[in-house]
């Protein structure tokens, strides 16, 4: 890393975990570059989808805590 980022590091590394947070989700959103309309309104229709599904019942959540102790059970982790 350069000395800039070092420092800007330092100074960012002690702000309330908020301001972390919103700086993080800003840098973050430099990195993903111009934002492809077609894909978004691809996105849009499946996350309608996907919500119709949950309000219709056709689909159910499963619990976090389920979904772990299935992905330790098929990667044989204790």
């Amino acid at each position: 890393m350069t000395t800039a980022v070092d420092e800007l590091y330092e100074k960012a590394r002690h702000l309330p975990l908020s301001d972390r947070a919103a700086l993080a989700g800003l840098l973050v959103d430099t990195l993903e570059g111009a934002i492809d309309s077609e894909i978004e309104r691809a996105w849009r229709r499946e996350v309608a989808k996907r919500v119709a599904e949950l309000d219709s019942g056709a689909v159910k959540t499963v619990p976090g805590h389920e979904v772990r102790v299935k992905l330790r059970d098929i990667l044989g982790e204790p």
